[in-house]
């Protein structure tokens, strides 16, 4: 069988991929170098840092551009007159704005857990890291691929592309620019790119990227570029199979929302697969389904731990081994070390779930 160029050299090349979301960001304060390196050494196939420019254009690592909540911004008064209020995506959003601050006024600010109330345990880093740069990360992942002796891939995400474009602070060139200067702009790199906006994939591949590129599907809602382009098709248009084809001429491989693949019952469980896998199999396409997370609050109501608590940890690694047995090509984690267990797990099973896919 052939090496698949999807994953890191040095990872079992017969198993889905285990994409660290944010890095390890169920342990550490997500998109810090420190929650990557964490996620490396637990065992992650790839890292993904979300993409959002500063006001000189630099490419750092954010779920958002607002960052209010994942920095400690507001205590800062040199920076009270920058707080605004603007639409994004056709949404109202108050805060303060990566776009707003050059590179060297946000390395001033530290990073906090985004998800205090849920992540009590992770607070305790607040205050410790700065906002990385995707150099620092690319950087990072060349450092830790050599130190564990195989390959970490990176697996970054244009966020609201169509919104900095029309800013003049498009993000693609300066991605494809940065994965050059890297020496991973190459089909065989362990690099994979994504966006919940066709146009970006079409716009980083016109620029001469080569990686897979990845189409991010919600559940409800639009592409915000067709939207913005006054094209009526919605994600659910787009997942049917003639809609998965048409992915296809454009894209390798689709990031649906887990509940896509795998459904809830009414009562909440954990459903059925639906014909996701199969149909985007058929169009050529591979699926990384997202996000996979422990806690009580994310899971199906059959795979939470008793008692009620939001917070507590739940059976992760049951839902994530359902959607593997779906037919699932990788998944997007919080927690590295369970994903870990759960391949691991799979991969001892045999018979029960069959035997590894060969894709």
């Amino acid at each position: 069988m052939p090496e698949r160029p999807d994953l890191p050299r040095g990872a079992d090349r017969d198993r889905p991929l285990l994409i660290a979301h944010r890095g390890a960001s169920g342990e550490r304060p997500e998109h810090t170098l420190a929650a990557y390196e964490l996620a490396a050494r637990l065992g992650a196939d790839y890292l993904e840092p979300d993409l959002v420019s500063t006001a000189d254009g630099h490419l750092v690592v954010r779920h958002e551009n607002e960052i209010g909540g994942t920095t400690d911004i507001a205590d800062h008064p040199e920076f009270t007159d920058r707080h605004a209020t603007k639409v994004i995506d056709g949404q109202s959003v108050a805060g303060w704005f990566t776009e707003d601050l050059t590179l060297a006024e946000l390395r001033t600010l530290r990073c906090r857990e985004r998800l205090p109330d849920l992540r009590p345990g992770t607070t305790a880093y607040d205050g410790q890291f700065t906002v990385p740069t995707l150099v620092e990360v690319l950087d990072l992942r060349a450092r830790l691929s050599a130190e564990l002796g195989r390959g970490i891939g990176v697996y970054p995400e244009t966020k609201h592309p169509t919104y900095f474009r029309e800013l003049g602070l498009a993000l693609e060139q300066p991605l494809v620019a940065a994965l050059e200067s890297a020496g991973l702009n190459s089909s065989d790199a362990p690099v994979h790119l994504q966006s919940f906006e066709l146009g970006s994939l079409v716009a980083l591949r016109d620029l001469g990227a080569r990686a897979p590129l990845v189409f991010l599907v919600e559940c409800v809602g639009a592409p915000y570029d067709l939207v913005a382009a006054g094209d009526s098709r919605s994600f659910g248009d787009l997942l049917t199979p003639s809609g998965l084809a048409e992915l296809a001429r454009w894209v390798d491989a689709i990031g649906p929302h887990k509940d896509l693949v795998i459904g809830r019952e009414a009562d909440g469980s954990l459903g059925r697969p639906t014909s996701l896998v199969a149909d985007a199999h058929a169009a050529g396409l591979r699926v990384h389904p997202w996000t996979f997370r422990r806690e009580n609050t994310f899971l199906p109501t059959d795979l939470r731990s008793p008692g009620g608590d939001p917070t507590a940890a739940g059976d992760l690694v049951t839902e994530i081994r359902a959607h593997l047995a779906a037919g699932v090509d990788g998944f997007f984690t919080d927690h590295t070390d369970l994903g870990v267990q759960a391949l691991t797990r799979t991969q001892g099973l045999g018979s029960e779930n069959g035997p590894a896919r060969q894709v």
